[in-house]
């Protein structure tokens, strides 16, 4: 080789050498930290598509389709969360528990509500939300067991008993453990019941026992009056959403909208509407309420129905109220002299246009009208179910006592155009260092109370058992 071409390649080296040097330093001089592209969060999925997709439980304390719509505790409360960031909700029902967690896993469910326990197993498995409630899992019997030996009275007592629970839920976990203590329990873990086909499977005593959480229960008894609580077989548990993995933005979010909307009163506001007439249930009173489901109401629903349309008001719950003031009974007569199925005065009667308190059609008639009345009269600011229930008292106490307690309510700081915090100042209108600084004076406060959350009590059986006969037919 000569000495120009050794020249040649020594300049290609040098050359070739510079190059890459100079593209690595303008390379690197261009590169900026935190410029790397970055995949979505969860949360910014969901404000982009306007969509959260949620498994729901179908199920009384869950998620339900009533005569208005869906319903249920948990969907109000996860329609409330969607409405606070702006997207449409997309749901996906499950019938199980076992069906629900299934569910969970696929990739595309940011959220799980099935009346799901933060139990430690649980809780090595899943992300939870924020806790929305309390709950104690509770063994749920036949009735009539009651009295004899067979009615369990502790875990001891379960030997011998026919005990089903469904597979994979918080209560499967209670029995094995039990199991694994030493104690002789020999139970059935069913794949495909739901824990209220179970409650109804202990009332037409298929088995004799299972368990279901308190809140459940509760709920449940109204529908199946053969249950009866034995035993509480678990410490205070608290429920809470599934939230998709990796979502910890969604997680930030959901704890600081929770903590907004729990102090402001609107989720005690909705537990109210849901639980707070269970607590007068009774279980004679509503084995009673059964039987003349079918003897009596049937002469007069046709009454209910045509009053309820022309009027914009639920049928059923015309029906209930009627049944809270005369049992159905159209020759019913208070020591007040008030008549009738819907037991009208005679003064009010007359207004109503009600020639005879004792026929069916005009008493139902007259009645509809009156609570119509009584809706236009609802104060400003009430909006909702609430006017209904304001409504309902006002026909049972008055008006004038309403708008006294929503003025009392005012001073102790609580809110006057919700049902929830209305009843608690209702009843101090019987003690006289309040009632004698009211326009309208003493009133027996506690008896609106009662009468409210009895007739959706009622209404609650009546759209249930409407629900049934729906399903029955097709």
């Amino acid at each position: 080789m000569n000495m120009i071409d050794k020249n040649i390649k020594v300049l290609l080296t040098v050359f070739f050498a510079f190059s890459f040097f100079s593209f690595g330093w303008l390379s690197h001089s261009a590169y900026k930290p935190g410029k790397r592209i970055e995949k979505p969060s969860v949360l910014d999925e969901i404000k982009k598509t306007k969509i959260l997709n949620v498994v729901l439980l179908n199920a009384p304390s869950t998620y339900y389709i009533g005569t208005e719509g869906a319903q249920g505790f948990e969907y109000d409360l996860l329609h409330a969360y969607a409405k606070y960031l702006g997207v449409t909700l997309n749901i996906t029902t499950a019938n199980t528990i076992k069906e629900a967690i299934k569910f969970s896993k696929l990739p595309h469910i940011h959220i799980t509500s099935a009346s799901l326990a933060k139990t430690k197993t649980r809780e090595h498995s899943f992300n939870f939300g924020p806790s929305y409630f309390e709950v104690q899992e509770q063994v749920i019997c036949n009735r009539g067991m009651l009295g004899s030996d067979k009615f369990p009275r502790d875990v001891e007592n379960l030997a011998g008993l026919r005990i089903t629970v469904g597979e994979g839920t918080s209560y499967s976990e209670t029995i094995k453990s039990l199991q694994e203590d030493g104690y002789d329990i020999n139970a059935t873990f069913d794949p495909e019941l739901s824990t209220e086909e179970l409650l109804e499977q202990v009332a037409s005593h298929q088995i004799d026992c299972t368990i279901a959480d308190s809140n459940i229960y509760a709920l449940n008894q109204r529908y199946f009056p053969r249950i009866a609580l034995a035993f509480v077989v678990s410490d205070r548990e608290q429920l809470a959403w599934v939230l998709a993995k990796n979502s910890k933005e969604l997680e930030a979010n959901m704890y600081s909208w929770f903590n907004s909307y729990n102090q402001s009163g609107k989720l005690t506001q909705l537990k109210d509407h849901y639980y707070s007439y269970i607590l007068f249930f009774d279980y004679y009173n509503n084995k009673m309420f059964y039987k003349r489901v079918k003897s009596r109401l049937p002469k007069y629903k046709k009454y209910f129905v045509k009053y309820g349309t022309q009027y914009g008001i639920p049928w059923t719950l015309l029906a209930a109220q009627s049944y809270q003031e005369s049992h159905w009974n159209p020759k019913a007569k208070s020591f007040t002299g008030v008549r009738g199925l819907m037991m009208l005065t005679r003064t009010t009667a007359k207004l109503l246009g009600v020639k005879n308190r004792l026929n069916p059609e005009q008493s139902i008639r007259g009645g509809t009208r009156h609570l119509n009345q009584m809706l236009r009269n609802v104060p400003k600011g009430v909006e909702g179910e609430n006017k209904l229930k304001y409504a309902l008292a006002a026909y049972n106490i008055g008006m004038g006592h309403i708008k006294d307690a929503q003025t009392l309510a005012k001073k102790m700081g609580l809110n006057q155009n919700i049902w929830s915090d209305l009843k608690k100042a209702l009843p101090m209108l019987s003690q006289k260092r309040y009632y004698k600084t009211l326009k309208y004076g003493y009133a027996r406060g506690s008896e609106p109370v009662r009468y409210v959350d009895s007739i959706y009590d009622y209404r609650d059986i009546l759209q249930n058992i409407n629900e049934d006969d729906k399903e029955e037919k097709k």
